[in-house]
């Protein structure tokens, strides 16, 4: 669907034209068995080359902590390392954990990016620290919980706002730049907060669906318009693995089905490499665990892709889509989102 939004922000939307769902590509920057960091940035950054050659809108990365098999820890570090090395794609976070962070500090950091990278830096924000207690309390030795969140938001967003006159604290540089806010969640809470101040909202549907429906008619319904954004504007986030087989497909998938429950077990690691009988990996309630968390997935061939994602697309009426493919080779990763690409485009 065309979007526009009136005011200083803009959301990276196309000129006026035959309607479309934009895609674009979320990127946890994996390390796979046998890499390293290092590896997994500079696969990060030629997926994030290939994503911008074949179309996708954005290109955002996720903060994680304490995970060996996820590198982007230093969100707003990759995120000049992405928009460094490609032209025209958006580069953003999906998202900073904004409790982790003064939100000060983040404004000057997105400020920063959006200085060195005019019109193409996002910042998504969540609610949740992403990882552990202990970890949490290391990054944020104050940390009392998340209830701040909506207060840190709209202090975020001052900082966003052209700097007054004898305005004790300012963003430098942050004040009055171009950067987009999204609100993340994965529950009612961030779909009422990203309506009430007016905010596009994007909704962790690729891990935690149950509330999707929901959050998305409550943040429709409540929706007030704000400077930033008249209209309301959801973005859903969907697994795709696609592959010139169904069972190629089926099989890159297990890795990502052995990652979920590997951390249900209390035992994250690096990315494991795909295996040929996963009813052998998991127990049944792992095995319903992954399928309810996963339930927002489309795997498969090229026909499935194309059908699968019309059929998402056409139930859930996204204002545009975030792809995501945890697969351990990168080439197969490439492939993926380049079938993806080819099953969007006549959307």
């Amino acid at each position: 669907m065309e979007f526009a939004g009136p005011g200083p922000i803009s959301l990276g939307m196309p000129p006026p034209g035959p309607p479309m769902i934009p895609y674009s590509v979320l990127d946890l920057a994996p390390v796979t068995e046998g890499s390293t960091p290092a590896d997994s940035f500079a696969r990060s950054l030629d997926l994030a080359r290939h994503a911008e050659a074949l179309g996708y809108r954005r290109y955002w990365l996720a903060e994680h902590h304490n995970m060996p098999g996820i590198a982007s820890a230093a969100t707003a570090v990759l995120i000049g390392h992405i928009a460094g090395g490609t032209s025209t794609i958006r580069v953003g976070a999906g998202g900073v954990m904004l409790p982790n962070h003064a939100p000060l500090q983040v404004a000057e950091q997105f400020g920063t990016l959006a200085s060195l990278h005019p019109g193409r830096i996002d910042l998504g924000l969540g609610r949740a620290p992403g990882t552990d207690q202990a970890t949490t309390q290391a990054l944020r030795r104050y940390y009392a919980g998340a209830d701040a969140f909506p207060s840190d938001v709209m202090e975020l967003l001052r900082y966003f706002e052209p700097a007054k006159p004898g305005q004790p604290v300012q963003a430098v540089p942050g004040a009055g730049m171009d950067v987009p806010v999204w609100i993340l969640g994965s529950s009612l809470f961030g779909a009422q907060l990203a309506a009430s101040l007016g905010l596009p909202y994007a909704f962790a549907s690729h891990f935690a669906p149950a509330a999707m429906t929901e959050a998305l008619a409550l943040y429709h319904r409540d929706f007030r318009p704000s400077k930033r954004l008249q209209q309301p504007h959801a973005m859903l986030a969907l697994n795709v693995v696609a592959a010139d087989t169904r069972a190629e497909a089926q099989r890159l998938f297990t890795t990502q089905q052995q990652s979920f429950v590997r951390l249900r077990r209390g035992a994250p690691g690096l990315i494991p490499p795909p295996i040929d009988d996963i009813e052998a990996f998991w127990n049944p309630a792992e095995k319903a665990m992954v399928a309810q968390a996963l339930a927002c997935s489309v795997v498969g061939d090229p026909a499935d892709v194309r059908a699968g994602i019309a059929d998402f697309v056409a139930r859930h009426r996204p204002d545009e889509l975030m792809l995501t493919a945890n697969i351990f080779d990168h080439e197969a990763r490439r492939r993926s989102f380049a079938l993806a690409a080819e099953a969007m485009r006549p959307l």
